[in-house]
C-alpha cells in the first residue's frame, strides 16, 4: 500500500540477556500510586484514588541515550517509576488473569512540565501537555519476569548528579500491579506491547539543562538520563 509520507519507526526496547526488543503499543501511567506522594503533592492518600494518563509511544527513550531540556517548561521534574511491560491483554480482567499478562519489569522515568501541569489543574483542564511530550518516558531494557524478584518489596531510587532525591520501596504502592493491570482493562482493552509506568514516590523535583539522572530497581535494573540543552 502506498503511503503519503515514509511510516514511522514503531518505537521498541531491549530486553535483558537476549538480542529480542520489545516492540511498544501503548503508554499507560498511574498517578497518585505513592501514599508519600500524594501528601507532597497535597492530596490526602486515603481519599486519593490512583489516576490515569498516557503518554505516546514515541515519548519512548532508550537507556543512556540523552534527552533535550523540554519547550515551554521552566519546571521539568522527575519521577522514579518501575514500569510493567505485558506480552498479553484482554478486557476486565481479575487479579490472577492481570498477573497472567506480565513479560517482565523496566525502570522508567514519568518527566513533568510541572508548571504545565499547575496551570492546566488551577483552571480545570486536561494536561495531556504536561505529560506527554517529546522525550518524556526513559526507560531502561526489560527484564522478563522469569528473571526478576521481589517486585513486591524492591528498593525504588533515583540520583540526580550523584545525589539521592528519591529512595523508597515498591510495597508502598498504594494499588499493586495486578490491581492495577486489572483496573485498567475496565477503561481499556489492554494488548501485547503495553507498557505501565506504576506512579513514583515522594522525593520529585526540578531538573535543568546539564544534570544526570539515573534511577533504579533492585531486581530490575538501573536508567542513566543526561539533560541537554534544549532548542
Amino acid at each position: 500500500m502506498e503511503t503519503v509520507f515514509p511510516s514511522h519507526e514503531q518505537a521498541v526496547v531491549p530486553v535483558v540477556g537476549t538480542t529480542a526488543v520489545f516492540p511498544v503499543h501503548r503508554i499507560y501511567c498511574v498517578g497518585q500510586n505513592y501514599s508519600a506522594h500524594v501528601r507532597e503533592m497535597g492530596g490526602d492518600p486515603t481519599k486519593t484514588q490512583p489516576v490515569f494518563f498516557s503518554k505516546p509511544s514515541d515519548a519512548i527513550v532508550i537507556n543512556d541515550s540523552p534527552i533535550s531540556y523540554p519547550m515551554s517548561t521552566a519546571n521539568l521534574h522527575f519521577e522514579a517509576e518501575l514500569v510493567v511491560a505485558l506480552k498479553h491483554g484482554g478486557v476486565r480482567l481479575n487479579a490472577e488473569q492481570a498477573q497472567a499478562c506480565v513479560f517482565g519489569y523496566g525502570v522508567g522515568v514519568d518527566f513533568t512540565r510541572r508548571d504545565l501541569q499547575a496551570n492546566c489543574k488551577a483552571k480545570g483542564q486536561p494536561w495531556d501537555i504536561a505529560k506527554g511530550f517529546d522525550q518524556s518516558a526513559p526507560i531502561s531494557a526489560i527484564k522478563p519476569l522469569v528473571d526478576c524478584n521481589n517486585i513486591d518489596s524492591a528498593r525504588i531510587w533515583l540520583s540526580v548528579d550523584d545525589v539521592l532525591k528519591q529512595d523508597a520501596n515498591t510495597d508502598d504502592m498504594i494499588w499493586d500491579v495486578p490491581s492495577i493491570i486489572a483496573e485498567l482493562s475496565s477503561y481499556f482493552e489492554l494488548k501485547a506491547g503495553d507498557l505501565i509506568f506504576t506512579g513514583t514516590p515522594s522525593g520529585v523535583d526540578a531538573v535543568s539543562a546539564g544534570n544526570c539522572v539515573r534511577a533504579g530497581i533492585d531486581g530490575v535494573g538501573e536508567l542513566t538520563v543526561n539533560i541537554l540543552k534544549g532548542e
